[in-house]
């Protein structure tokens, strides 16, 4: 007879999330489909045309994902420009969404082979889709971050966000100077705060 701690219930070890369970089954069936029906085009148009296919949605994601990094960057210096005139945060009216990170995502979908993912990236080259997946992922993501437990990671992310009203941080401690000597036990000099 064995003495020590009983094994651990079903209820103790954690569940494991949906997303983890199925996102590889999804990608595997997803790559099953793309390479079935590029046989199932070149069998029917032939093999050149499928690599013309390729090329195009190659060249074609390679210009939009450019085309997005160039608009990223000119909004980023026209941003840091009005901050360096007004030597503040820019108002809320003038903050521009420009919805770049999906149009970067349409680009990688067009340059990954498969005709279901150059689909799924000419849908994103659609604006009012694109604006619509965009307040969609917005709404999503404000919720989770809300709903966000003390301990996860999207409470880090919920108390990373926190600061004053004009947007200042301030990191730092707070040492009291009353004329007293310092009524710590080891006296010694604090070190300072790591960030």
């Amino acid at each position: 007879m064995t003495t020590g701690t009983p094994p651990p219930s079903r209820s103790a070890t954690p569940r494991r999330s949906r997303v983890r369970t199925f996102l590889p089954l999804g990608i595997a069936a997803w790559l099953v489909l793309e390479i079935w029906l590029l046989t199932v085009v070149a069998g029917a148009a032939g093999g050149f045309t499928v690599f013309l296919l390729g090329l195009a949605g190659i060249v074609l994601g390679a210009v939009v994902i450019k085309r997005a990094g160039r608009r990223a960057f000119k909004n980023l210096s026209e941003t840091l420009q009005q901050q360096q005139q007004q030597s503040g945060a820019v108002p809320a009216g003038e903050q521009r969404s420009g919805g770049n990170g999906l149009l970067m995502l349409a680009g990688l979908l067009l340059m990954i082979p498969g005709l279901i993912s150059d689909a799924l990236g000419l849908l994103l080259l659609v604006p009012p889709v694109r604006s619509a997946l965009s307040r969609y992922t917005e709404r999503t993501i404000e919720r989770k971050m809300q709903s966000a437990g003390p301990g996860t990671l999207g409470d880090a992310f919920q108390q990373a966000r926190m600061h004053r009203p004009d947007g200042t941080v301030i990191q730092g401690e707070v040492i009291k100077d009353d004329g007293r000597p310092a009524q710590r036990p080891d006296a010694g000099p604090r070190p300072p705060i790591a960030p």
